[in-house]
């Protein structure tokens, strides 16, 4: 398990090439890149900081993480989730799942993302043309999240 929260940008072909080489049996290999958006609730985005407690937020994510491998049958897990002020269309986030096969990958992958956006403890503002605001976890953030504990 690779967990790291950054200020600068990570390349996600090299990641993935890195998760990629850590077995010979890897069968599939599933990610995701978030970005941030340029447009949201129909204002335009400039700008997206994210805050968070060092420590407690990596401890948070290798949780997620440590949940999603307890699940599934996966090898290798890599999430990289950027923090600070980022440009709209900025890669924001990582998250990069090995496994024999593609359907726990896919699994694993889309249940670590739904966490992500509901569990993990960092704080989003935004930078729109009317001004700043804080985002909360959207409701079909929370939906998608519930769905795993059915």
């Amino acid at each position: 398990m690779t967990v790291r929260v950054q200020t600068q940008d990570f390349d996600a072909g090299f990641e993935i090439s890195q998760l990629r080489s850590a077995r010979k049996d890897t069968g599939a290999v599933v990610s995701f890149v978030g970005l941030v958006r340029d447009l949201n609730e129909g204002d335009q985005v400039s700008q997206l900081t994210l805050e968070h407690y060092p420590g407690m937020t990596e401890k948070a994510l290798e949780a997620i993480v440590s949940q999603a491998q307890s699940r599934w049958n996966i090898f290798e897990v890599t999430v990289i989730h950027r923090v600070g002020t980022l440009q709209a269309t900025e890669q924001i986030v990582l998250v990069t799942v090995a496994g024999a096969h593609r359907g726990e990958a896919f699994k694993a992958c889309e249940f670590i993302m739904d966490y992500l956006k509901t569990e993990a403890p960092f704080w989003k503002k935004e930078r729109t043309q009317a001004g700043e605001r804080w985002l909360d976890a959207k409701n079909t953030d929370d939906a998608a999240r519930e769905r795993w504990n059915k």
